[in-house]
């Protein structure tokens, strides 16, 4: 019995719906299982299991976790929604302003958590303004996939890219921030259009408290960020202990408790990288990694093309989520453009479905948990509405960037 390649094609089975069919294990806990049977199977060892976990990738996922729990925690994403919907303003022009701030935020801070907290404060500033919350809430979550993709800690797949491949901070902000700008003013132009004269709408939903903004926490978030990011761009210390180094400082708080942080760290996904990266060495231990790429390569699929490996990323994307593809494909990334492509076409994928991306699913559950729905259709009809178009042209976008850079 070839059990690697058995549980490996298990695993992956159940990235594509993302559970087990009657029970109620999701995809991490289908990539802790894989592993625990890995090891107690004889597939690997307990030594070899722990030495497959990419400490480094863990380690800079924690730290800017517990960096973008500073910023919840002190208020600042509440304060910075609020402050946008007071200024005089059109209904586009806000659209304009959340999706710039949210595509900003989300390059810096993990995107997932971005859309977390400014979600229900987005709903409420829509209903106090008598706005339909349907395509700010859109814009917020396509923003976040977005702008995300324009650094290497804006969503996770790229934290794992740059780790994986030690792609250096500074020199990829040229392959990923001019696409990702160009990618939010698209959103925002192709939202703006899907809803013109349609942003008018009465919701009789309760206001909803905030968390007190405190000003000395922001500025200590602020600090900290700033230095971080100056970090990453000249210090040669590896990413993932300055971000553990951030994360530490952090810590060291006289009001925001160790627990209250750790509560907002996402144990969730890190035990999924963790899983999976058991489950991947597994199999690249036993030759079926390279077997398959040969037989693919065989068969006319060679991702040395960049080409073939950004039509991947963009197609599996949306199979098997973009986490799990990137663990897949990163043992082929090997020419120079590699990274970016698997970077920007991975996290700009997300947008096409609503279950594409986290970030998506996030903004979604706050949204029905409040009590909004798009008027007379469903969230996964009025998300592929603009999620398509906004796909197309970002991807677009991206595609022409990297083709004018190789």
């Amino acid at each position: 019995m070839d059990l690697p390649l058995l549980v490996f094609a298990a695993v992956y089975l159940v990235m594509i719906p993302g559970r087990v069919p009657g029970l109620t294990i999701d995809r991490a806990g289908a990539a802790l299982l894989g592993a625990i049977v890995l090891v107690a199977g004889g597939g690997l060892t307990s030594e070899q299991a722990w030495r497959a976990i990419d400490v480094g990738t863990i380690g800079l996922l924690f730290g800017l976790m517990v960096v973008s729990a500073q910023f919840q925690l002190s208020g600042f994403y509440a304060r910075t929604t609020r402050w946008l919907a007071a200024r005089p303003s059109s209904p586009e022009r806000l659209l304009l302003q959340i999706v710039l701030v949210s595509g900003l935020l989300s390059a810096l801070l993990t995107n997932d958590v971005v859309c977390l907290a400014i979600a229900p404060v987005l709903v409420d500033v829509c209903v106090q303004r008598r706005l339909d919350p349907v395509p700010y809430l859109l814009g917020l979550a396509a923003a976040a996939n977005v702008g995300s993709a324009a650094t290497l800690i804006g969503n996770p797949q790229n934290m794992l890219i740059g780790q994986a491949l030690d792609l250096p901070f500074a020199p990829y902000l040229l392959d990923g921030v001019p696409p990702a700008a160009l990618g939010l003013f698209a959103t925002w132009w192709i939202l703006a259009r899907a809803y013109r004269g349609r942003f008018a709408r009465e919701l009789p939903i309760s206001h909803q408290p905030d968390r007190p903004f405190d000003r000395w926490q922001t500025h200590k978030g602020l600090l900290v960020l700033g230095a971080l990011v100056v970090g990453l761009l000249f210090v040669p210390a590896p990413h993932e202990v300055q971000a553990l180094l951030a994360g530490g400082v952090l810590l060291l708080s006289r009001r925001l408790t160790t627990r209250e942080m750790m509560a907002l760290v996402d144990w969730h996904l890190l035990v999924l990288f963790a899983g999976l990266f058991v489950v991947n060495h597994a199999l690249q231990a036993a030759g079926h990694t390279e077997a398959g790429f040969a037989a693919l390569r065989g068969a006319g699929v060679d991702f040395a093309d960049p080409a073939v490996l950004f039509a991947t990323s963009v197609v599996g994307s949306n199979v098997i989520s973009n986490v799990p593809l990137t663990m897949l494909l990163l043992p082929a990334a090997k020419h120079a453009q590699a990274g970016p492509i698997l970077a920007l076409a991975t996290t700009l994928a997300g947008n096409l479905l609503l279950v594409g991306s986290i970030a998506n699913l996030i903004v979604v559950e706050q949204a029905v948990r409040l009590g909004v729905h798009p008027h007379g259709t469903s969230w996964v009809r009025e998300h592929l509405r603009t999620g398509v178009p906004i796909t197309l042209a970002t991807l677009a976008i991206a595609a022409g960037w990297l083709w004018l850079l190789a």
